[in-house]
């Protein structure tokens, strides 16, 4: 039967309220009479012990109310890890410029701001460190470090007729979501507190502030209806806002709210992993990697936060879409003096990813042949043991060989290639680069246990519906999609459904809307609900008019009883009311298959596999290093779309947030240890002028999930980003015409316009 609600295109349930300025975020939200501001002091230095505080000026300034140290929190002073490695506000130490050292509430947010300055602090500055491998070389490590293996990666890297060595680094990515990290502790009776956090993650908000408030998670309340964006950030590193507004409502019995500005937020909080990556590999005439090293070392920051699992993510993504038969892979997690890196987008992936293609790359110049040929040489197969990833999973549903084909021929690879190559020839100044990557991402968290959802489900007497579950909205569309499937279920228009704020005492302990599960999983728990609702309306009616069940049928709002009788969706609810039936229901989803091994790395760690690929096209201008991304062609893998406008949206806004990571986007920290590129004048994420003239995007058609997904589909959260690393090897290959792809350009990402022309200068010098 054709879904009638579900796979077409519905606009974001929030959308006239987003356009209109009506949607409310926690800074619209009204402010009891009382409320206060909070505002932190941070750390000046990178690495100092505090020898002496002296807070009374703060004290003393106009408007304060309360000052917190590390001495008031009543509590567990730490921020939640596994490994309580990193405090709320610092004790005797602090480890990187702009970390929490006290807090202080006042009577409006400029006071707040004001009076932390005026703190005098006695520091003993001790030596710090930033640098990756000068971390490694020391052994500075939030976390051990891991290897995975197959073969022997040594013996077949020798053995080979081929053989090459290099590194490449990688640059992190601030998050930059449009709402910043926002807490509004407000309290209730008794000691108990309602915290409105911009999050990714209640539970983990929860968890971590009845920990740190020395209460039980039934206290606290975590409620959140929709944030400016998250992209990863506001999964872990929102509990530490709402520490601090819960920390300071406790203490002054009044509702305080912390709302950082953008400077701050971006001193304060944790990027994506920064990556020098280290690579020796041995490979045939065709290109064939025949073994291979892969040496990824990350700059993790003071603390563990979630770097365990996204550099263990990085692992299991150094394959991308390529057989690796021996392979040899290492992670450090480097402890560094710098802000705790998080979760972003892709959660490792990427930076797995970028490792294998720069290989690639590499190995199709040394051999002169085109880099979309070796790339297909190395894909996955579709037989026996070439479909095993290094971490033992089966790629069931290898799609990527006959995905790829069909771009190369629909976006004409080969006769822009060759016509670019003329152009070169013939361009004294200006280089044009192509270049065609894949994407192969798998979805689930790795951590089996969170892979479980939630779902509450409310049918009132005029029959409309009130849906809440888990899963939190960041503008990305979940509310709508997870709507979709209520409206399904029960076969009612979607403007009889409202979504209600995602909030810990309605869903409890909810996994965070992260690994691009959020559809999948709260999809499911959603219609779980509706399914026992359906049942129990289906049985209710069954026995009122005397039929059977089978001869009951719910249809675009109409319910047909058999020949008896036929009602709205209004009067059965209202019916069913009458006669004392419950109208309201519970459901859960737990992902079935997956099972990983931390300790061996080994199992199914992923549910199934999302697949793409893009190919772009660059103009270089080789006087400044200046480009245009002039073309782009995606074609990618949704499964069968919920919502196919949605999901368009997202791998175009996926992919362009992908191409800042690797173009624009770039941290750069000084020889104090200060991060100097903290704001929007410093700090450049892509802008309207950057879209791709040519954008063209599509969706692979009839390709259902073989696994039972919900309605088939695919997550489509963060596989769209990797599609950007077609831009950066369009730029490496336009870069490279310069020297007539005879040597490596050594272009590391962010390429910045800098970073191009330095390349294009190293690689003139080379030719002359």
């Amino acid at each position: 039967m054709t879904p009638e609600y579900v796979g077409k295109d519905q606009r974001h349930e929030s959308a006239h309220l987003h356009v209109s300025g009506a949607a409310q975020y926690i800074d619209d939200l009204p402010e009891p009479k009382a409320t206060l501001y909070a505002a932190i002091g941070m750390s000046k230095h990178a690495h100092a012990r505090l020898n002496h505080l002296d807070l009374s000026r703060v004290r003393q300034a106009q408007g304060v109310v309360a000052v917190i140290t590390a001495q008031d929190i009543p509590g567990e002073n730490h921020l939640g890890g596994a490994l309580k490695d990193e405090p709320v506000l610092a004790g005797d130490k602090v480890e990187y410029i702009g970390q929490a050292i006290f807090a202080v509430a006042a009577t409006s947010i400029e006071a707040a701001r004001r009076a932390v300055l005026l703190a005098e602090i006695d520091y003993e500055v001790l030596p710090h460190n930033i640098d990756i491998r000068a971390a490694v070389a020391a052994e500075q490590f939030v976390l051990p470090t891991k290897r995975l293996a197959r073969g022997n990666a040594q013996a077949a890297i020798e053995q080979a007729m081929h053989q090459l060595s290099g590194s490449f680094a990688l640059g992190g990515q601030e998050q930059f979501y449009l709402e910043g990290q926002i807490a509004f502790a407000l309290p209730q009776e008794d000691g108990h507190l309602l915290i409105h956090s911009s999050t990714q993650h209640p539970h983990h908000v929860q968890e971590v502030v009845a920990a740190v408030l020395k209460r039980t998670q039934k206290d606290i309340v975590v409620e959140c209806r929709r944030m400016g964006g998250g992209f990863g950030g506001k999964e872990s590193q929102a509990s530490f806002f709402a520490c601090i507004a819960g920390l300071l409502a406790q203490k002054t019995g009044k509702p305080v709210k912390y709302r950082v500005d953008r400077d701050d937020d971006i001193l304060i909080t944790g990027k994506r992993h920064c990556f020098d990556i280290a690579y020796r590999v041995g490979f045939n005439q065709q290109g064939l990697i025949q073994g291979i090293e892969l040496d990824y070392a990350s700059r993790c920051g003071i603390s563990a936060d979630l770097s365990g699992p996204v550099n263990d993510r990085t692992m299991f993504h150094a394959d991308n879409a390529y057989f690796l038969e021996n392979v040899a892979i290492v992670s450090y997690r480097c402890k560094t003096n710098s802000q705790s890196n998080t979760a972003f987008r892709g959660f490792g992936g990427p930076q797995g990813m970028m490792g294998i293609e720069y290989v690639l790359d590499e190995i199709a110049r040394h051999l002169q042949l085109d880099p979309l040929a070796v790339r297909q040489a190395n894909f996955y197969g579709k037989e026996g043991v070439r479909d095993l990833t290094q971490y033992g999973m089966q790629v069931e549903d290898n799609i990527i060989p006959g995905l790829v084909a069909e771009l190369a021929e629909t976006a004409d690879y080969q006769a822009r290639r060759a016509a670019l190559r003329t152009f070169n020839q013939t361009s004294r100044w200006v280089k044009k680069g192509l270049a065609l990557t894949p994407v192969k991402f798998g979805i689930s968290f790795t951590a089996t246990f969170l892979n479980q959802a939630g779902a509450l489900l409310h049918i009132y007497n005029d029959g409309t519906v009130q849906l809440n579950h888990g899963g939190t909205e960041m503008g990305q569309g979940l509310f709508t999609k997870v709507a979709q499937v209520v409206a399904e279920e029960l076969q009612i228009p979607l403007d009889l459904i409202r979504c209600t704020a995602s909030s810990t005492e309605k869903v409890p302990n909810a996994s965070a809307t992260a690994a691009s599960s959020g559809s999948d999983m709260n999809g499911m728990a959603a219609q779980a609900a509706a399914q026992t609702l359906k049942q129990r309306l289906v049985e209710f009616l069954a026995e009122h008019y005397q039929v059977a069940a089978t001869e009951i049928s719910f249809k675009a709002g109409q319910v047909r009883v058999g020949t008896k009788a036929e009602l709205s969706f209004a009067e059965l609810a209202h019916l069913a009311w009458y006669h004392r039936v419950s109208l309201s229901a519970t459901g859960f989803y737990k992902t079935p298959k997956i099972h990983y091994d931390p300790q061996t790395m080994s199992g199914r760690p992923f549910y199934y596999f999302a697949y793409g690929a893009a190919v772009a096209e660059v103009e270089v201008d080789t006087l400044t290093g200046e480009y245009r991304v002039q073309q782009v062609d995606i074609l990618h893998d949704v499964g069968d779309s919920l919502n196919p406008a949605i999901d368009i949206g997202q791998i175009e806004g996926g992919f362009v947030q992908g191409m800042g990571w690797l173009t624009t986007e770039e941290l750069w920290w000084d020889h104090t240890g200060r991060l100097r590129t903290y704001a929007p004048s410093t700090y450049k994420i892509p802008v309207a002028g950057d879209i791709p003239e040519r954008f063209n995007v599509r969706l692979v058609d009839k390709k259902p999930n073989r696994e039972a997904t919900i309605y088939r589909s695919k997550a489509v959260g963060e596989p769209p980003l990797m599609l950007a690393m077609s831009v950066f090897f369009a730029l490496k290959d336009a870069v490279e015409s310069v020297g007539n792809y005879q040597y490596s350009s050594g272009l590391n990402a962010p390429a910045t316009p800098e970073a191009v022309l330095m390349a294009i200068e190293s690689l003139r010098k080379k030719v002359n």
